[in-house]
């Protein structure tokens, strides 16, 4: 009910098969295997069938139609070989009915593009039927894009949980390595120390600090990311008389 609903298209299908056939009630319907669920409705003839109401899928000819794929077209139930001795007709009123069968990119079997009306009606016109192919069509087309973009959608919902979750990631990252970072490049003054009269260990301990300080800038800039994108933004701290050349340099 909720997809039909969504294609404005259909009211105006409805409204048109009525004018065009002189029918006074059209439907689509949604036919399963156990349900038949009106989706959407237009009654000229207070056959008191509402959106979301149902009929027993077995007294239905649409549940025929599910059954072959094809479409069924009766201009008079009375002179209808076929149809003169149905239940469904006697039971539900009608003379005239035209239902096509609403399939899917994929082949499923969505429902019907039905009308009904108790009188009898030349239905049985390569125009008329050609019509209700068309809109049969064109609903199905309707829900195939819209199961397209709801699945986009479902994508992109996850694509960003997803990206949420890196940067959270990133973030807890940055902040855990501050620690050991710290407690390496105290160690490394410590050691800087203890060796400064050391020629070939105060190099290895020059390499160690730039290395270190090299780290704590990558650090810097994972925290910066993290504030960016997980917290408040990044904060500029103004400054009236700074040289930016001599800053830049």
């Amino acid at each position: 009910i909720d997809a039909i609903g969504k294609i404005d298209a259909v009211p105006t299908i409805l409204d048109v098969v009525c004018r065009t056939t002189g029918m006074g009630f059209a439907a689509v319907a949604r036919v399963s295997e156990d349900r038949w669920i009106a989706c959407s409705v237009l009654d000229h003839i207070a056959f008191g069938l509402q959106p979301g109401g149902e009929l027993k899928v077995e007294t239905t000819i649409c549940h025929e139609i599910r059954q072959s794929g094809d479409p069924v077209i009766i201009n008079n139930v009375a002179e209808d070989p076929v149809y003169c001795g149905h239940p469904t007709p006697a039971m539900y009123g009608f003379q005239s009915y035209i239902s096509m069968p609403i399939l899917r990119k994929d082949g499923s079997f969505f429902g019907t593009l039905c009308a009904i009306d108790p009188k009898p009606a030349k239905l049985k016109d390569p125009e008329i039927v050609g019509m209700f192919r068309l809109f049969a069509e064109s609903i199905a087309a309707h829900l195939d894009s819209i199961d397209q973009i709801a699945a986009s959608e479902q994508l992109l919902a996850r694509e960003r949980a997803f990206g949420a979750m890196r940067e959270k990631f990133i973030a807890v990252l940055g902040h855990d390595l501050r620690n050991p970072l710290a407690s390496v490049v105290s160690g490394a003054k410590l050691l800087m120390r203890k060796h400064e009269a050391e020629p070939d260990s105060r190099q290895v301990l020059l390499l160690m600090q730039g290395s270190l300080l090299r780290m704590r800038g990558l650090i810097d800039n994972i925290a910066d990311f993290a504030r960016s994108r997980l917290g408040s933004g990044l904060t500029l701290d103004l400054e009236a008389d700074a040289h930016l050349e001599r800053t830049l340099d």
